[in-house]
């Protein structure tokens, strides 16, 4: 009996079934451990309070376990500590949280415990990191970006129509990109962006979020006799529909809308499917004006936002500065409104 050639799809049926197992133990393994890091840290933030533990008895600990036969590893001190902080700081969390607090891998929740200054910082980046499945390294960059601060500041703002016909887009778009991965100089083309944001196709679906599929650069456009094309165009799996990004590298000009119009137009008479929801557009400007961008929407008929982008990392003390102003000027509205209706 001679053997026959084995397809390239046999080949990769196999190595999809060992790349979903492995994916599922290692969900199953990092469960575990952090379901024993919060127990050994639930212990020694009791001993602490009911035994008079101090520095000096979980150092000796940490001396006891690094000595054991066992090779016991990954219990220092320092780690001991975090362990009772990971604890403490999620005690008496909802449920909800609490079952999500064993998708995200230790180290991002050390990213988390460390960098983050407020519970509902922490909140948002497990959320985050869970509902995105971030690595390490993509949940590390999120909160260097500053993406808790963006979104909190500056929703995303959508004409009309998106509202309408795209009720869940507020939580898929933002109103700032960070695009510090391009490394393209402070004087650059679209075309330079465009093909640097080709280039760093992964980080850019990272920044732009869950969900997006790449369908092609320079998409072409016809109708008629007259031709053009969207800079990068992509599929949202949840929203069920085509998304046109065009990029702008001056500030937003109410003529954009026209051109981003045109497209989405077009999109949906040659291209989207029967199935499939209107076609969504994104103008990603260097700058905007709010009030502009605000008057345009509201006269725009087609589901389109606008966006800035940045190339360099935003400030992060100048973002935490802004939230702190933005929680005072919250709290004051809310005292005002309470005094309002006792009157």
């Amino acid at each position: 009996m001679t053997d026959s050639t084995p397809t390239p799809a046999a080949f990769g049926e196999l190595a999809d079934l060992i790349q979903v197992r492995r994916e599922r133990v290692a969900r199953l393994v990092n469960s575990e451990v952090v379901d024993l890091y919060w127990e050994l840290g639930r212990r020694i933030s009791d001993k602490i309070k009911l035994e008079a533990w101090g520095r000096g008895t979980v150092n000796g600990l940490a001396d006891y376990l690094a000595s054991q036969a066992q090779g016991l590893r990954g219990f220092s001190a320092s780690n001991l500590w975090r362990m009772r902080q990971f604890f403490e700081t999620w005690e008496g969390a909802p449920q909800e949280l609490a079952t999500l607090l064993r998708e995200l891998p230790w180290s991002s929740h050390l990213d988390i415990l460390g960098k983050c200054k407020t519970s509902e910082e922490r909140e948002f980046y497990l959320r985050l990191g869970v509902r995105e499945r971030y690595s390490v390294r993509e949940l590390k960059r999120a909160i260097e970006t500053g993406t808790f601060e963006r979104v909190l500041l500056a929703g995303a703002k959508l004409a009309a129509p998106m509202r309408e016909l795209h009720p869940g887009a507020g939580g898929v778009f933002k109103d700032v990109y960070a695009l510090e991965f391009v490394g393209v100089p402070a004087e650059h083309s679209e075309q330079d962006l465009r093909k640097a944001l080709v280039h760093r196709l992964r980080d850019f679906l990272i920044e732009l979020g869950r969900d997006f599929s790449f369908v092609g650069e320079e998409y072409p456009v016809q109708v008629g006799n007259r031709d053009g094309s969207i800079d990068l165009l992509f599929f949202h799996r949840e929203l069920r529909c085509l998304v046109a990004i065009e990029l702008k590298i001056t500030e937003f000009k109410p003529e954009h809308m026209g051109q981003l119009d045109f497209y989405l137009e077009a999109l949906d008479r040659k291209v989207k499917k029967a199935e499939e929801n209107p076609s969504i557009g994104l103008l990603l400007c260097k700058t905007k004006d709010d009030e502009v961008v605000e008057f345009m929407l509201n006269r725009s008929k087609s589901p389109a936002l606008v966006a800035e982008y940045r190339t360099r990392l935003p400030d992060k003390k100048l973002l935490q500065t802004k939230l702190h102003e933005f929680f005072e000027l919250e709290e004051q509205r809310l005292s005002k409104g309470a005094a309002d209706e006792n009157d």
